[in-house]
């Protein structure tokens, strides 16, 4: 008997954690509770629909409070297992727990397995031919990720047996989100939407950048909390064989590459990637708390800061915009940002949302650190008629086409009638917005 102590990946189809002996396992940790109330949600929400796919196999989901490592070892002893397992992850507090987790199993004589699973590629399976310990570059890991041999997907247990008289423990009431339409979590859920999604797989290459169309999976929250297997996406769309399955499987390398970063540079959320490009930036809380609002004057990264509040979500090319327009434009320190991300992302993690936010900067994994991106531009190309724009900021619904992007520019008694700021008092110069 072995006990499975579930982390992120919350899921019974392709989870190596979960076998047939195994005793699962969930600690509630009061150091992660209150990062996020969103992702608190969607946690709790998720662990409720494994709790039930586990009754369906005729076990349970032991749910615990406390240290995870010392509630894992007291549930072992209780139970007379001889073996944890847990899933390898990456980040500095999971590399502590995980130590620490080694630590006491060989005080007590358990077994630990450390299992994959939260990747596609294990971090470190692939490595540069320079030596280094991990890929700078995204391309020539891509290139190196997809000639890795893939382990088979782990078959779902037929059967899931707990000890008799184990007190398997409660979930606490699911508790509110800051913002109003989250989606809901679980295994259930994402496989839900994964079909109805995957009709569409063919087309995402033109369709993921298209604002307006919202032509992306919505499947990142769940790849975070582990709810969906990514290796099991992956061998899908590869199956599927299509330019936009191709575009779909490249956006899981991204994925991959991060969390390879984040296990040699773990200090990713705090500290640049390259020191030197980690500028004297601008404190400015006018312009930090404007940009929090959406009420910047800029109608692309305002309705995409809306919508980041409205949904715990942003489509991926309006985070590159409003990201952007922080550190580049503005000139705030991308820190702030990555926080202001993570209070409110369903999808929030320290590789992901922390490498983006890095690359963006110019301060990370990027290979062209001084580029900018015009918000106007930017919406004149994936917003190309204001749909994107006229969905999430009300004020402007009224205004036609394309002239949604640059209110600046029309009428005077037509710029009265709006309730919506003009361009930040520091960036009014329309010059600003013309610099590619």
């Amino acid at each position: 008997m072995r006990i499975a102590l579930f982390t992120r990946d919350l899921r019974v189809r392709d989870n190596p954690l979960l076998t047939e002996d195994a005793v699962p396992l969930f600690v509630l940790d009061p150091h992660l509770a209150g990062l996020s109330s969103n992702r608190l949600r969607f946690l709790y929400e998720s662990l409720d629909d494994l709790r039930s796919a586990l009754r369906d196999l005729g076990g349970d989901l032991v749910i615990r409070e406390g240290d995870p490592v010392a509630e894992t070892i007291r549930l072992a002893r209780e139970t007379g297992a001889d073996a944890v397992s847990v899933a390898h992850d990456v980040t500095a507090y999971a590399r502590r727990r995980e130590e620490r987790l080694r630590e006491e199993c060989e005080r007590h004589r358990l077994e630990l397995r450390v299992t994959p699973g939260v990747t596609v590629v294990p971090p470190g399976e692939v490595r540069p031919s320079s030596g280094g310990r991990a890929y700078r570059v995204f391309s020539p890991y891509h290139r190196a990720w997809e000639g890795v041999r893939l382990r088979p997907l782990a078959d779902r247990p037929r059967t899931i047996t707990l000890p008799s008289g184990l007190a398997v423990g409660r979930l606490p009431r699911i508790p509110d989100g800051e913002s109003p339409d989250l989606l809901p979590g679980g295994e259930t859920e994402a496989r839900r939407r994964l079909r109805s999604w995957s009709r569409s797989l063919s087309g995402y290459a033109d369709a993921h950048d298209d604002l307006p169309a919202d032509g992306t999976s919505r499947l990142s929250a769940y790849l975070r909390f582990g709810c969906l297997s990514p290796l099991e996406l992956a061998e899908a769309a590869r199956g599927e064989g299509s330019a936009g399955a191709q575009a779909f499987v490249r956006q899981l390398a991204w994925r991959d590459f991060y969390y390879q970063v984040v296990a040699e540079f773990p200090r990713i959320s705090t500290d640049a990637i390259q020191p030197a490009r980690d500028k004297d930036w601008r404190h400015d809380e006018d312009a930090l708390r404007h940009w929090q609002d959406g009420l910047t004057g800029v109608p692309v990264v305002d309705a995409g800061m809306r919508q980041l509040r409205a949904e715990g979500y942003m489509h991926n090319r309006a985070r590159l915009i409003t990201a952007a327009f922080l550190t580049k434009h503005l000139g705030v320190d991308w820190r702030l940002g990555l926080r202001w991300f993570f209070r409110w992302l369903l999808d929030g993690d320290v590789p992901n949302n922390s490498g983006n936010w890095q690359w963006t900067a110019g301060t990370g994994n990027d290979s062209r650190p001084y580029r900018r991106f015009n918000p106007i531009r930017q919406a004149q190309r994936f917003d190309p008629d204001g749909v994107y724009v006229r969905r999430y900021v009300p004020e402007l619904r009224a205004i036609d086409g394309a002239a949604v992007h640059q209110p600046w520019r029309l009428p005077e008694a037509v710029r009265r009638g709006l309730d919506y700021p003009g361009p930040l008092e520091s960036h009014r110069d329309e010059a600003v917005w013309l610099r590619p």
